[in-house]
Formats: C-alpha cells, sequence, structure tokens
C-alpha cells in the first residue's frame, strides 16, 4: 500500500536550531531516504522551495485568481514529501517517525488513492501516453 508522507516545517523552530543542526539532521534525513530507497520502500522524496515563491490558484464565481504566496496562517509549512510503500499505516507511521522533521514541525502520513480505480470508476479507463 502506498503511503504520502507530508513533511511541514516550522521555520522559528529551524532558525532556532544551533548553528549545523539543520545540516546534520539533513544528512540523517538523507541517509534514512537512502535505506529506505534500498529497500524499495521510498518511491519518490522531493523538498519544496519556500512558501514565498508558491502561488495559490482559485476559480470562485467562474473567475480565476492567482495570489502570491505564502498564504499558510499556521507556523507549519508544507516543506516536501516522501511516497512510500507500507504494509500497514502503522507502519508507514513508524517509517514516518524516523524522519528528523518530527521535532521541528510534523510529517502528516495518508494513504495513496488508487487513481486507477478512480479511473475506471468514472469511466476513464488507464491514462494514454503522449
Amino acid at each position: 500500500m502506498k503511503f504520502m508522507l507530508l513533511v511541514y516545517t516550522d521555520d522559528t523552530l529551524l532558525d532556532a536550531l544551533p548553528e549545523g543542526q539543520f545540516d546534520t539532521m539533513l544528512r540523517g534525513c538523507l541517509d534514512h531516504a537512502d535505506e529506505l530507497r534500498r529497500q524499495g520502500r521510498l518511491l519518490d522524496s522531493q523538498m519544496l522551495e519556500g512558501t514565498e515563491t508558491a502561488k495559490a490558484v482559485r476559480m470562485r464565481n467562474g473567475r480565476i485568481t492567482t495570489v502570491d504566496g505564502p498564504f499558510a496562517e499556521t507556523k507549519e509549512v508544507l516543506g516536501g514529501f516522501n511516497i512510500i510503500e507500507a504494509e500497514s499505516m502503522e507502519e508507514a507511521v513508524k517509517m514516518a517517525s524516523e524522519f528528523p522533521w518530527v521535532s521541528t514541525g510534523c510529517i502528516e502520513v495518508r494513504p495513496v488513492r488508487d487513481i486507477g480505480a478512480v479511473r475506471e470508476r468514472v469511466g476513464r479507463g488507464a491514462a494514454q501516453a503522449s
């Protein structure tokens, strides 16, 4: 079963880390990710640029609006994600807890919906390669 680990970070906590601690944590994160990848458990992993580089796109009343970031009214912002393969939610939570970012934010663990099953349900079959 696939799970997405959404990595949220709190810049206040990251900024308060002692000199060099962020890089130490990042090395630990990359080591953990490399091990999961070797085991065939980590399918994809990416970091995101800061919220100040983002745009939010919405349609309301037939009108598209685009707003520059940051938009979050929260301390924790989405900093990256990992897509993993795990046997259960419990195993996925355990894998998430081994990333260092649980101490400077949180990692939300969510099952990935089978888009193939959704395509079948709505009558769109398999995606065509372009």
